[in-house]
């Protein structure tokens, strides 16, 4: 009897060990830095927790390679590898990602052009090799034959001009094709982040955004400061009545492991991704943007080949928002392109 006993004292003491090792794993993010959105921007602790997951996953292997195993384990299921090879500065890094299949189905391509940009910045330059844009606001200028995606950018509270973007929103008479969520609800107002907790992201949802839908409008989710590390949008999913229709994403980082786990993150929600905004950024201490050319060159036409080549992503913007230093903006102050909106072009134009 003394012998079932300690045994027993054993089983219980290993449980409790086990469930603590867990939980420390579960939620100790790598790195505890807390830095607001644009001059300061945002970052990605890339912790540890999963988004939940999606019955209704889109299947797709136009991205990945498929690796079978057929001769050694009993494995029902085909793992999707992707490698890369990725050149920062004068490193280069080689990375191997498992990816799931998300279809960036027909009809979620705005234009017909995956590439495209935020702010109306370099319009001119890019002309047809783009196929949308957006400026932040409800109402974006028509320009040429490109496809404006309007966005609710907060609830107004944040600001005057937050206040009046909602205004704007509400007098939209016609449904549009494509409509973009808040704007990084999950980071302070004041530094270009719309700043609301969850429920008044529900609420403004349901009220303003969520009627398009049933219009015939495709509606984003709401963009994240924190990338992969967020859980604002995952309690948001979970509480919204009216489900998004594409997944609306942020990405700054300065190589392509970094952008591979954004994707992968948010191909968990089981919706096409469209990054409305991307730039190159150190964001593993805070918020560093890149400053050299050739770093920024190699950044650029490194990720669109990724976005392009994933068919998880439907569209993708150049950022042109605040905070990026003075070598990653579009254009220069006289309006002509820079060095970097010049590489931007002609990345993308082999794909126009």
């Amino acid at each position: 009897m003394k012998a079932v006993h300690v045994l027993l004292a054993l089983t219980l003491l290993a449980t409790d060990a086990l469930a603590s090792t867990h939980n420390a794993v579960r939620h100790h993010p790598r790195g505890n830095h807390v830095v607001s959105r644009r001059a300061e921007k945002r970052m990605n602790k890339r912790s540890s927790c999963t988004p939940p997951s999606s019955s209704s996953l889109i299947s797709s292997s136009a991205s990945t390679s498929s690796t079978t195993s057929s001769t050694t384990t009993t494995k029902a299921t085909t793992t999707s590898t992707q490698k890369q090879t990725t050149t920062s500065s004068s490193k280069t890094s080689t990375y191997t990602s498992s990816v799931k299949a998300v279809n960036a189905a027909s009809g979620f391509t705005p234009g017909k052009l995956k590439a495209g940009t935020s702010s109306g910045d370099g319009l001119s330059h890019l002309g047809s090799n783009i196929g949308w844009y957006y400026d932040w606001t409800p109402d974006p200028s028509p320009y040429g034959n490109l496809e404006t995606v309007p966005m609710l950018w907060g609830d107004g509270d944040a600001d005057s001009v937050d206040n009046e973007r909602v205004q704007a929103f509400k007098k939209i008479s016609q449904a549009p094709q494509f409509m973009l969520g808040f704007e990084e609800p999950d980071c302070p107002s004041g530094s270009g982040s719309a700043g609301m907790s969850v429920s008044q992201g529900v609420s403004a949802w349901e009220e303003y955004i969520a009627p398009f839908q049933a219009k015939g409008t495709k509606l984003g989710s709401p963009s994240m400061c924190h990338q992969a590390a967020e859980t604002w949008l995952q309690q948001f999913s979970q509480e919204i009545s009216t489900y998004w229709d594409f997944t609306n994403i942020h990405v700054n980082k300065n190589s392509m492991s970094g952008v591979q786990e954004d994707l992968d993150h948010y191909a968990s929600y089981g919706k096409p991704i469209w990054i409305s905004e991307f730039a190159c950024v150190d964001d593993s201490n805070g918020f560093v943007p890149c400053t050299d050319q050739g770093e920024i060159d190699s950044f650029i036409n490194d990720i669109v080949a990724l976005f392009e080549g994933d068919s998880r992503v439907a569209a993708y913007a150049y950022s042109n928002g605040e905070g990026l230093g003075d070598v990653w903006p579009m254009t220069n102050s006289d309006g002509s392109l820079s060095a970097s909106g010049q590489t931007y072009l002609n990345a993308i134009k082999q794909y126009a």
